[in-house]
């Protein structure tokens, strides 16, 4: 998978003042079956890569989570 040509798109979650800022790229998504996954902080970083229903298994998780940091 190349991830440096991918467009990424921050989590809707991620704080509008550059902290905890978490992204992902749909459209690899799509293409390879996996998601990618990044800290925008570090765009040059590691990326962690998911196959695409464990991350779907972990959204849906968390919507219905009442967990609360």
């Amino acid at each position: 998978m190349k991830i440096s040509s991918t467009r990424w798109v921050k989590s809707s979650h991620s704080s509008p003042d550059g902290g905890n800022c978490l992204e992902w790229s749909p459209s690899s998504a799509e293409a390879t079956g996996t998601v990618p996954v990044r800290d925008s902080k570090s765009p040059h970083g590691p990326v962690l890569a998911f196959p695409t229903d464990a991350f779907a298994i972990f959204i849906a998780g968390v919507k219905t989570s009442t967990f609360s940091a």
